[in-house]
């Protein structure tokens, strides 16, 4: 009797750590965690055209590092662009006041993120700085639209030019 007692907490234990396993690798996967770890550090905004995919929560990297989050997308009607407000963690203090921000897709079909691309300015920079050169995402839909656009505008192909030297013996005449 008291053997099947210690398997029963045994098994609850084991039970109880496998929930939670499960638990901080789907928190892990979505990219949430329990605590934001870049509250102590500063925000910079930049504004973009299109930002496509870009959610609030999506990593900031810089030199494939992840240096911050995206804290904030929001429509700014004065410009007609999308104004990201970036979280970026205190140790990351020198990045210069010229660096430029792009949008990316990680993988084929995976989630976007921003990317930051340091400059050579000797100034860095603070709570509150603009990023004043941005590339926005690149739309799948409109680099197909593009395409066909530019291949409609070609029109039809040429008909192959004609040849006087046309040989009925040669298999391989046009």
């Amino acid at each position: 009797m008291v053997n099947t007692k210690v398997v029963e907490v045994g098994v609850g234990v084991f039970v109880a750590l496998g929930l939670a396993a499960l638990f901080m690798l789907a928190m892990h996967v979505s990219n949430l965690a329990l605590s934001e770890g870049n509250d102590d550090g500063y925000e910079i905004v930049a504004y973009f055209d299109n930002v496509g995919g870009l959610k609030v929560r999506s990593p900031v990297t810089m030199a494939g590092v992840n240096v911050g989050r995206v804290r904030a997308i929001e429509f700014d009607d004065r410009t007609y662009q999308a104004r990201v407000t970036m979280g970026i963690g205190a140790r990351y203090d020198k990045i210069p006041a010229d660096t430029m921000a792009n949008i990316f897709t990680a993988g084929l079909l995976g989630e976007q993120y921003v990317s930051l691309d340091a400059g050579g300015d000797d100034n860095y920079m603070k709570d509150g700085d603009e990023i004043l050169i941005t590339q926005s995402a690149l739309v799948l839909e409109q680099v197909v639209g593009q395409f066909l656009y530019s291949k409609a505008a070609e029109g039809p192909a040429a008909p192959p030019a004609a040849t006087d030297d046309f040989d009925p013996q040669d298999p391989f005449a046009p």
